[in-house]
């Protein structure tokens, strides 16, 4: 079974180094992961809060969100958007 994974950051440098240890170390067999840089997409916020993430960097896994660390709200992003 694959499991579908999103992995929502705003580009920080706390998001890349989540990027780099965790997203980048996921077994591509068991998962499928889709890097999500709400930077450079704003425009799947919406997206990303109907998931359950209040904050990047998160993973949502097979529609559960995980919170990393914190990096930005998302209410900080769509402020930006």
């Amino acid at each position: 079974m694959t499991h579908r994974v999103r992995f929502y950051h705003a580009g920080c440098a706390i998001c890349v180094d989540a990027e780099r240890r965790f997203a980048d170390a996921l077994d591509p067999v068991k998962f499928d992961v889709e890097i999500v840089h709400l930077g450079d997409t704003p425009e799947r916020i919406g997206e990303a809060e109907a998931a359950g993430v209040q904050s990047v960097p998160a993973f949502v896994i097979d529609g559960q969100a995980y919170h990393i660390n914190f990096g930005a709200a998302l209410a900080d992003l769509k402020g930006g958007a």
